[in-house]
Formats: structure tokens, C-alpha cells, sequence
């Protein structure tokens, strides 16, 4: 009998350890417990992941000025090659072909601006009388009295001094606040001048990169698909990767320019009833601004706006100006915008509006511009790619 028990004890004690074990997850109703979930986390690995994304967002941006022009390089010889593949098509060379559409478009930006010269040249013309109507109108609205900013000056001037009595020192004799001069029209003319001189250089430099880049052809794509992998179906991915990509950048590309274009056309058309000088130029910066998503509407807004007032100084030119972008802002965004976007893939709006503020931050007005497509470029890839899956699911709706 003895014997009996000793050969079950191994049993029982089994049976008993399992019950402990399943003690905790059938607890009673007075100490129920939280359920947790077991995640098991790869330290090294994710010091490496979190190390390596540091390093790639520090390399973009100390190399801005080389990876801005690249990718809109890339983007734009996107868009233009199917101009290019339909001109070899009808058996015209590709190297003339390629001169023949990047000649067309700088001739033709070259053309339009030449043509609104007068209203552009009127418009810098009218900027010292706006400037004094802006100055004199926010005088009027004082009545005589310090602005806030004034105040905050004095406070500080007074915080300041108080602190160096504190200290011991000897307050510095200072300027009166009408001697000193909050804005100095020449440092920002020369600022412009220099940004001028740059946009022109980085133009020239993406002029350069979408010859050679169409040039070219699919020169880089079949080099791309022969280092991907030895596999054919990994080969085949890459062919599916960069074919996706790029649909939705002529795609996005397509939008952008049939929006801007009828947002354009609308604007100039409702410049010219309200009677705004210059309504061309304006349609066309307008059209300009219109590119920069979310921000470009207010932008608008607020140009048109004081330019209204500039010329007739009164509250409902401001309002008529101001419903009229909003007006022809909805329609483009609700009916055009919507009905092409149905081609593209879904994205979740937060993780593009998130992508937008984290390119601007990174990379400032051009990052604005290039946040979309390459949100965009990155949702492809990782759809994709099966470590990416995560990413996509969170870009995705």
C-alpha cells in the first residue's frame, strides 16, 4: 500500500503543481487580478532599430541641401516620363525627347511669368504705401495708447534692470523703444536676395538631375531589381515595389497639378468680379500657395486679404476675398480632390498630418512640399515588405 502511494505522489505532486500554476488566472471575484499580456522585447535589437533611425534623421537633415533636390529630381522625372516614353513611342529619340519636355515646361514658366511681369512688378511697386496703410491703420487702432508689445518691452526692460541692481551691476544705458528698430528693411532684403540666389541654384541643380534621371530610362530601376536578391520572387517584389511607387507619384503628381490649375482659374476668375488689381497675379501665387497642404488655404487667406483691404480699405472686401477661397477650397477638395484620390491608396489622415509636421520640421517649406509623396513612398514600401507590416497598418485606414 505504501508502495502504491509512493508511485502516485509523483503524480498528485504534478497534478498540484499545475493547479498552483493556474491559480492566479482563476482567481475569485473579491482578489480578481488585472489580465496582462506577455511582450517580449529584444533590448539590444531595439537600441540598434531606435539608434539607426536617430542616424539616418540626423544624415537627412545635416544633408539637406543634397537630398532636397534629389528627391524632387526623382518625383519629377516620375511625373515626366510618360511624356517622354509616349515621344519614343512615336519613334522619337529619347535624348530629344527629354530635351524637347524639359525645354517645353522652363520655356513655359519662363513665358508666364514674362507675361505677368507688369502685375508682379505693380504688386513690389505698392509695398511701401501698404506698409505705411498697415503702419497707420494699427496707429489708428492704439488711439494713442502703448501697444502690448510696447508694454512687454518696458517690463522687460524694467526686469532687466532690477536683476542687475540684484547683482550688483551697473544697468547698460539703452536705446528709448521709438529709437529702436524692430524691422530693418535692408537685412531683409538682403535675406531675400540670398534666398532668391538660392532657389535659383537648387532649381537648376533639379533641372540637371530630371535630364539625366529621364535620360536614363529604366537604367536604374533594372539595377535596383538585379541587386534586390538572387530569388526570383524576391526580384519580383522589387519589380511590384517600384512599379507601385511609381503609379502614386504620377498619381499624386496628376492631382496636384489638375487641382492647382483649376484653383487657379477659379480664384482668377473670382478676383476679377470682386475687382482686386493685379487678379492674375495673385491667381497665379495663390495657385503657388494651394500646393502646401492644410496651410496653403490660410496662407491664401491671409495674403488676399490684406491685399483687399490695401486697395479698399474696407471689412467686407476682406470677407468677399476670404469666402471666395474658402468657397472654391471646399469644392476643389470635396469633389476634385476626392474623386482622384479614390485612385491612390488610403492613408490614415493623422500619420499624413503627422508626416507633414515631421518633414517641415526636418527639412522646412520643401519638406512641407515633399511630406505627401514620400509618406506615400514609405507606405508602399512597407506593404511590401513583411518586418514593415506594422508601419503599414498604422499609415493605412
Amino acid at each position: 500500500m505504501s508502495k502504491e502511494k509512493s508511485e502516485k505522489s509523483p503524480v498528485a505532486g504534478s497534478v498540484a503543481a499545475r493547479n498552483s500554476t493556474q491559480e492566479p488566472a482563476t482567481a475569485t471575484a473579491g482578489n480578481a487580478r488585472t489580465p496582462m499580456m506577455h511582450f517580449p522585447v529584444d533590448a539590444r535589437g531595439l537600441s540598434l532599430k531606435i539608434l539607426a533611425t536617430v542616424a539616418v534623421i540626423v544624415a537627412l537633415s545635416a544633408g539637406h541641401s543634397f537630398f532636397i533636390p534629389l528627391v524632387f529630381g526623382i518625383f519629377l522625372a516620375y511625373t515626366l516620363n510618360p511624356l517622354v516614353q509616349w515621344l519614343e513611342r512615336i519613334h522619337i529619340p529619347r535624348l530629344i525627347g527629354t530635351c524637347l519636355v524639359l525645354s517645353t515646361i522652363v520655356c513655359g514658366t519662363l513665358a508666364g511669368a514674362y507675361n505677368l511681369r507688369d502685375e508682379f512688378n505693380s504688386i513690389l511697386k505698392d509695398l511701401p504705401e501698404a506698409t505705411q496703410k498697415i503702419s497707420r491703420s494699427l496707429k489708428e487702432a492704439q488711439n494713442g495708447e502703448v501697444s502690448t508689445f510696447q508694454q512687454m518691452q518696458a517690463a522687460a526692460a524694467e526686469i532687466e534692470k532690477a536683476t542687475n541692481q540684484v547683482a550688483g551691476m551697473r544697468a547698460m544705458p539703452k536705446k528709448s523703444l521709438t529709437d529702436q528698430s524692430v524691422f530693418n528693411i535692408t537685412q531683409w532684403l538682403w535675406a531675400g536676395s540670398m534666398g532668391a540666389v538660392a532657389f535659383v541654384g537648387q532649381a537648376t541643380i533639379v533641372i540637371f538631375l530630371v535630364f539625366f534621371f529621364l535620360l536614363s530610362g529604366d537604367l536604374f530601376k533594372r539595377k535596383i531589381v538585379r541587386i534586390s536578391g538572387r530569388s526570383l520572387s524576391s526580384r519580383k517584389i522589387t519589380v511590384q515595389i517600384l512599379d507601385a511607387i511609381n503609379a502614386s507619384i504620377q498619381n499624386y503628381m496628376l492631382i496636384l497639378l489638375v487641382t492647382n490649375v483649376l484653383f487657379g482659374l477659379l480664384m482668377w476668375g473670382a478676383l476679377q468680379l470682386i475687382g482686386l488689381e493685379n487678379a492674375g497675379a495673385w491667381a497665379v501665387a495663390a495657385a503657388l500657395l494651394h500646393i502646401i497642404p492644410y496651410f496653403g488655404t490660410v496662407l491664401i487667406i491671409v495674403a488676399m486679404s490684406l491685399t483687399a483691404f490695401m486697395q479698399f480699405e474696407t471689412i467686407s472686401s476682406i470677407l468677399a476675398v476670404s469666402a471666395a477661397t474658402l468657397v472654391i477650397s471646399t469644392i476643389i477638395g470635396t469633389f476634385v480632390t476626392t474623386w482622384m484620390t479614390g485612385r491612390m491608396a488610403k492613408m490614415n489622415a493623422a500619420a499624413v498630418f503627422v508626416s507633414l509636421l515631421f518633414w517641415t520640421w526636418l527639412w522646412g517649406i520643401w519638406g512641407m512640399l515633399l511630406s505627401i509623396p514620400l509618406i506615400f513612398i514609405i507606405k508602399v514600401v512597407s506593404d511590401h515588405v513583411e518586418e514593415l507590416h506594422g508601419v503599414s497598418e498604422l499609415l493605412g485606414e
